[in-house]
């Protein structure tokens, strides 16, 4: 469906280099009673809501198990057991605690005040394996031709933004995107906790620092987004803007760094739109609606939606362009959408940026964009 003038790999699916692909450390930790959901290569994440509640993730779903601990103080000492070899702490005065463990998997715990009902932790745990473009094919996430057309999308510069629920496969999308950078680009990655997986060689990552014990030595998403632009970065990879680092990421993508890549949270294309901007004003500069509008509309040209849908599975559901301004309003129409039992189809509807497209050397068949039903226009 799309062809290409290009002869270099853009760093195909499933390339890998040695740097990158060692088999992550062993957790050291004592996990106690939830060793074995976590040695459990089903279970995606594990949730203690207190000593006689755990849950575990297991393609999409949450179960309960009949793991219990002893008491509170049982939990706690957990948490201590996972926390020290980290140089982390959590007391009465700072009951919150996030941190990255060796493998790479992140964990939250909290203890009382905070926590009403008992100590809580929650795990995530880091894949072993980096799932590929023809994985998500595979799975249903998306189709063929549709993958090649977000590496069109990729290859040829364009500012993405994927938007989805908590545990909706974000990242992992984010990450199959950015396999599709070309390797002769610098890119920086910044991270809350460092989770993606990028197989080229020119990569600098980065990552948050949470403050010292004296609440010192805190280090923002806010802060590295504007210290990368220092860092000559050809793209610049966000895990997830929660803030006002979404101002300064439309303010790169508007200043010659286009071909940005980066996540958040919103149920929709369009609340994703409502969402850029209430982070834009969370940066704290009194910029108008409408001006923070027109930003978004000059930066942003797709958006990605990813979706955990009922069964568990997860799907990207919408692919929908930022098409422009009319009036105050920012205009989105979709290009793909999901429907049920026939996956990602196309709207009939042509992207604006097509010609980005064919100047990057893509060649795209019409036939992609054609409505197989008579269906509404995605433009909205």
């Amino acid at each position: 469906m799309v062809a290409t003038t290009h002869d270099r790999d853009h760093s195909a699916p499933g390339s890998t280099k040695p740097e990158h692909s060692a088999t992550p450390p062993v957790l050291s930790a004592d996990f106690g009673p939830i060793q074995p959901l976590l040695d459990d290569p089903t279970v995606s994440e594990v949730m203690v809501n207190g000593p006689n509640c755990v849950y575990a993730e297991r393609k999409g779903k949450l179960v309960k198990t009949d793991v219990r601990f002893r008491d509170n103080d049982h939990v706690r000492e957990i948490i201590e057991n996972i926390i020290r070899p980290l140089g982390r702490r959590v007391h009465a005065k700072a009951p919150m605690v996030d941190a990255r463990l060796p493998d790479g998997s992140r964990v939250n715990a909290v203890i009382a005040p905070c926590a009403v009902d008992g100590p809580s932790i929650t795990i995530r745990k880091f894949g072993k394996g980096k799932l590929t473009a023809d994985d998500l094919v595979k799975f249903g996430s998306i189709t063929q031709p549709v993958s090649e057309f977000l590496k069109a999308c990729v290859v040829s510069r364009l500012n993405i933004v994927v938007s989805g629920g908590t545990g909706s496969g974000k990242t992992t999308l984010l990450n199959v995107l950015s396999s599709f950078i070309p390797e002769d680009e610098r890119i920086v990655t910044i991270e809350d906790a460092a989770e993606l997986k990028l197989d080229q060689e020119h990569v600098v990552r980065l990552e948050s620092a949470k403050p010292d014990l004296d609440g010192t030595g805190a280090v923002e998403i806010r802060d590295l987004v504007r210290n990368s632009l220092r860092m000559r970065p050809e793209r610049i990879v966000v895990g997830e803007c929660r803030g006002g680092e979404a101002l300064d990421m439309l303010q790169a993508m508007n200043t010659g760094h286009d071909g940005s890549l980066t996540t958040l949270h919103s149920n929709t294309p369009r609340d994703s739109i409502s969402r850029i901007e209430t982070m834009a004003l969370m940066a704290g500069i009194d910029f108008p609606v409408k001006v923070i509008r027109e930003q978004i509309a000059s930066a942003v040209e797709l958006i990605i939606q990813q979706t955990r849908l009922r069964d568990g599975s997860r799907k990207v559901t919408f692919i929908t362009e930022v098409a422009g301004m009319e009036g105050d309003k920012v205009v989105l129409q979709d290009i793909f959408r999901y429907e049920e039992g026939h996956g990602l189809q196309p709207t009939g509807l042509r992207p604006v940026f097509m010609a980005k497209l064919e100047a990057a050397g893509f060649q795209i068949a019409p036939q992609m964009f054609m409505s197989t039903a008579a269906k509404p226009k995605g433009r909205w």
